[in-house]
Order: structure tokens, then C-alpha cells, then sequence
């Protein structure tokens, strides 16, 4: 059994190193130096040779496919990082954007009223069921002119008027407290009224008191300071009635008018120190 076995392998080993070498000595003869046992090798590995290359370029595709897919993997990871920085710079400049164009807003309004103004900066707002009270910073210039009483204002119309000071604050009493009280008129007929804020949480409102009956109030009628009593000078915006109340045998009607300013969204405002205009200092009851 050993002998045999001995045999067996030495004729294994033979063919092997005999078969690559028969093979590779019939490829590398010219066509017309082929004899017929060159040309039988020849036929008989042409399927091994076949199979052997399909399995080789199947093998091949493989590994190409799956480094393809590894580099495309990479590129797909650094592309969606430079997506998100993109996207993040985008937001960055829509926001700085909209911040240049807000301060060119403030600033054209500063220059073209006819108020002498102080500029504050809303650093907290505090706001319950009782009261709607803006704190405020001011910017540096003559603080120590702002007084309770002065009125404040956006260029949408009147935000409120200052409750009180402490140092560099304020706090701001909003038209839509239910505590503030402001003469108003409607440009378009002269009625004139009382305008208190309705206080309530989940809107701001106002409401316009002791309207003369006679005066026919509208839906869309726009709402200023009537100046009277000088605590407000007289034209600044307030909102728009977007409701009138008549009860049957009252003297007055009412109006609710919803503010042009969105308290919510405030984040500077100008304080009225004095009306070169009108030569007088808002504020300050007669």
C-alpha cells in the first residue's frame, strides 16, 4: 500500500508539472509548427482555459465592483458633509441677509422721521396674563433722558410707551396691555376714541373706547395717535379695525383693531425723546 501510494503521488506530481508545461509548449509554438498531439492539448484545455478565464474576469469585476463601490461610498460621505456645510453657509447668508436688510430699514427710518430718537435693543420679554412688558437695553448715547411715559416705536407704528427705568432699562408697556391707554383717531372720518389693549394670551388685540356713534366706523380703517394730551405725538400707526361693535341704544360704538407691529418678532426699538416738529417732548402730561 505505501509503494502504491508512493506511486500515486509521484505520478500526481508528474502529470501536474507535465500537464502546465505540454500546455505552455503548444501555445507557444507557431500555428504551422503544430502536430497532432499539439493540437489534441490544444483542444482538450480549451474548455479548462475558458473556464478558467470567465472565473478569472467574474473574480476580477468583483473586486473592481467592490472597490468602485468603497470609493463611491467615500465620495457619497464627503459630498453629503460638503451638502450639509453648503447648506449651513446658505442659511448663514439668507440670515445675515435678512438681519443687513432689517437694519437698513431702522436706519432709513431713523434718518427720514421727524423725531429726535434713542435706539434700545429688546434683550427679554415678559409677558403673562396680567401684563405684556418688554425689557429693553439701551444703546449707548443719552440714556439718562429716556423717562416713564415716553413713547416707543418701530417703523411699523407705536409699540407702547417706557413704564419705567433702571439704569440702562427699561421696561416697556405695550398697547396691547391691558393697563395702556391711547387717544387715537381714524384719518378717514375723525372719529376719536380711547384705545386700550385687551390683554389677551393668546392674541394681540386692542380695543377702541367711547367711538361716537355718528362717525361710521369701517373694517380696514387705519388707526393713529390723535396727539392729544401730547403724551403721544399725533400720526404714529397703531393697526387697523378688523372689527365695530354697536349695541342698540348705546351713545358709542367700539372697534377692534389689530396692531401693525408683531410684538413677537421685535428685537430693536426707538424711543421718542422729543418732537422737533412739533417743539415738545412726548411724555409729559400737560
Amino acid at each position: 500500500m505505501n509503494i502504491l501510494r508512493r506511486f500515486r503521488d509521484a505520478i500526481v506530481s508528474i502529470v501536474l508539472l507535465l500537464v502546465p508545461f505540454l500546455v505552455l509548449n503548444s501555445h507557444l509554438k507557431q500555428p504551422s509548427h503544430l502536430n497532432g498531439f499539439d493540437r489534441g492539448v490544444l483542444k482538450l484545455m480549451a474548455p479548462i482555459q475558458y473556464l478558467t478565464m470567465e472565473l478569472a474576469d467574474a473574480a476580477s469585476g468583483v473586486i473592481e465592483n467592490y472597490i468602485w463601490l468603497v470609493d463611491v461610498s467615500k465620495e457619497n460621505k464627503r459630498l453629503q458633509r460638503d451638502n450639509t456645510s453648503l447648506r449651513y453657509q446658505r442659511l448663514s447668508w439668507i440670515r445675515d441677509s435678512r438681519e443687513n436688510l432689517r437694519l437698513r430699514r431702522l436706519l432709513d427710518f431713523r434718518e427720514h422721521t421727524r423725531f429726535e430718537l434713542q435706539g434700545a435693543e429688546v434683550i427679554t420679554k415678559d409677558i403673562n396674563e396680567f401684563f405684556r412688558v418688554v425689557r429693553l437695553r439701551l444703546d449707548s448715547g443719552p440714556s439718562q433722558r429716556v423717562r416713564p411715559g415716553m413713547p416707543v416705536i418701530v417703523p411699523q407704528g407705536l409699540v407702547g410707551q417706557v413704564q419705567r427705568t433702571s439704569g440702562a432699562y427699561s421696561d416697556v408697556l405695550l398697547t396691547v396691555d391691558r393697563n395702556s391707554a391711547v387717544d387715537v383717531i381714524i384719518p378717514r372720518n375723525g372719529a376719536r376714541g380711547m384705545l386700550r389693549g385687551t390683554g389677551e394670551s393668546n392674541r394681540y388685540l386692542c380695543r377702541i373706547q367711547y367711538l361716537d356713534r355718528s362717525n361710521l366706523v369701517k373694517v380696514g380703517d387705519l388707526v393713529v395717535t390723535s396727539g392729544l394730551g401730547k403724551r403721544f405725538p399725533s400720526s404714529i400707526p397703531i393697526g387697523k379695525v378688523s372689527r365695530v361693535i354697536r349695541t342698540q341704544y348705546s351713545l358709542h360704538q367700539e372697534a377692534e383693531v389689530v396692531p401693525h407691529v408683531d410684538f413677537s418678532k421685535i428685537e430693536e426699538v426707538f424711543i421718542i425723546l422729543s418732537d422737533p416738529g412739533h417743539g415738545t417732548e412726548p411724555g409729559n402730561l400737560p
